[in-house]
C-alpha cells in the first residue's frame, strides 16, 4: 500500500468518534473546524455542542448578537474568531441565501476563513479535492520526508503545501485529509510520538535517523509583551460596577472591571497615587482586599494582574464602566481571569 492508503487503514481503525465526522454539512463543519482551531479536541468539543445546540443552523446563527457568540465562547480565547463567525454567518444569510457553500472558490471570500479552513470544508463536505495543511499535517510530512525547512516561514508553507498536494488521494480526498490530521494529532504527536507502532515508519525520514525530536523546524519569532492591569472592584448593594472593552484590544466588546493599566509593576501605594486613579477613586480609598500578582499568560501578551477591593468611595464613572445587577452578570461575556476572579468573590 502506497502512504495514503496506509494512512486510511489506520484511520479506520483507529478514529475518534467525532459529531461532526457523521455529517457533510458545510455550517456544521465550519462550526467545528473554527472551534477547534489552537484549541484541543477535549477542551473544544462541548462548546461545540453548546453551538450546535443553539443555533443548528447559520441563519439561527446570525441572527445572534455579539454578546450572544462572546457569551458561548467565554473561555475558548481567541475571541477574535468568535466575532468573525458572526460577520461569517451573517455574509451567508445575506450573499447565499442562506445556505453555508462547500466550495473553496466561494469559502475563501467568507470573514475569517483562510486557506486551511476553506480546504478543510470543501474537502469534508464536497470531497473537493483540497490538501489541507494544519499543525498536525505539517508535522507528519516534516518528519517522513525529513524537511528541515521551517514550517511557519514562507519558503516552508508552500513546501509543506505542495507536498501535501502530491500526497493527496484525489479519488477520497476528504478521508485522506481526516486520515493525515488524525495521524497527526493521535500518533504522530509532538511529543513522544507513538514510532513504534507507526505504520509507515520503515518509510520515515525522522524515525529512521532518531530526528524525531528535531522536526518539524518552526521559527520562533514570537514577541510578548509584558503589561500590568489593576482592577478595581467597587459594589453598589447588588450591583457591580463593570467595564466594557473597547473593539481596539484583547476581548474586545467583552466586560472586565475598571481597569488601571501602568508600564510596570507598581507597588500599591504608588499605584492609588496615580493622576488616573486619583481622579476616577479619589485619593486613599478605603481598601479592603488587594489580590497577589497573577500572571495570565495569553499568545503574545503577559498580563500581570491584581485584584483591589475599595468600598465607601465616591466614584467617578467613566463612559465606558457600568453597574451591573450581580445575578445579570452570567448573561455577560467575561475573559476568563475575570470570570474566576468574580465567581470567587460571589461565592
Amino acid at each position: 500500500m502506497n502512504f495514503s492508503d496506509e494512512l486510511v487503514k489506520w484511520y479506520h481503525e483507529n478514529k475518534r468518534d467525532l459529531p461532526w465526522r457523521h455529517t457533510t454539512d458545510a455550517y456544521i463543519i465550519w462550526l467545528s473546524e473554527v472551534i477547534l482551531q489552537q484549541t484541543r479536541v477535549e477542551q473544544g468539543l462541548p462548546y461545540f455542542y453548546q453551538f450546535a445546540g443553539a443555533y443548528p443552523d447559520v441563519n439561527s446563527f446570525a441572527a445572534a448578537t455579539e454578546t450572544d457568540i462572546l457569551k458561548l465562547w467565554q473561555g475558548l480565547g481567541y475571541y477574535s474568531r468568535g466575532r468573525n463567525m458572526l460577520k461569517t454567518a451573517q455574509m451567508v444569510r445575506d450573499g447565499y441565501g442562506g445556505k453555508f457553500p462547500d466550495k473553496y472558490n466561494e469559502l475563501i471570500k467568507l470573514k475569517g476563513i483562510g486557506e486551511y479552513t476553506a480546504a478543510a470544508i470543501a474537502s469534508f463536505s464536497a470531497d473537493e479535492a483540497r490538501a489541507v495543511v494544519d499543525g498536525n499535517v505539517s508535522r507528519v510530512i516534516a518528519r517522513y520526508f525529513g524537511i528541515s525547512e521551517p514550517i511557519n516561514s514562507t519558503t516552508g508553507k508552500k513546501l509543506f503545501q505542495a507536498t501535501a498536494n502530491d500526497l493527496l488521494n484525489k479519488k477520497n480526498p476528504g478521508l485522506h485529509n481526516q486520515a493525515m490530521m488524525e495521524f497527526g494529532a493521535m500518533l504522530c504527536k509532538p511529543k513522544n510520538p507513538a514510532c513504534g507502532i507507526c505504520p509507515v515508519r520503515l518509510g520515515c525520514y525522522a524515525f529512521k535517523n532518531n530526528a524525531t525530536t528535531f522536526l518539524p523546524v518552526k521559527i520562533n519569532n514570537v514577541k510578548i509583551k509584558q503589561r500590568f492591569f489593576n482592577y478595581f472592584l467597587f459594589t453598589n448593594h447588588d450591583s457591580i460596577l463593570m467595564n466594557k472593552r473597547s473593539e481596539s484590544d484583547i476581548w474586545a466588546n467583552m466586560y472586565d472591571l475598571p481597569l488601571i493599566e501602568t508600564d510596570s509593576l507598581l507597588p500599591l501605594n504608588e499605584v492609588l497615587t496615580l493622576p488616573e486613579t486619583v481622579a476616577y477613586f479619589g485619593r486613599e480609598p478605603e481598601i479592603t482586599a488587594v489580590t497577589a500578582i497573577k500572571k495570565h499568560v495569553l499568545t503574545h501578551q503577559h498580563l500581570h494582574i491584581r485584584f483591589i477591593t475599595i468600598v465607601k468611595q465616591p466614584v467617578r464613572i467613566k463612559p465606558n464602566w457600568v453597574f451591573i445587577k450581580v445575578e445579570n452578570l452570567k448573561k455577560l461575556p467575561l475573559s476568563k481571569v475575570i470570570f474566576i476572579f468574580l465567581d470567587n468573590f460571589l461565592n
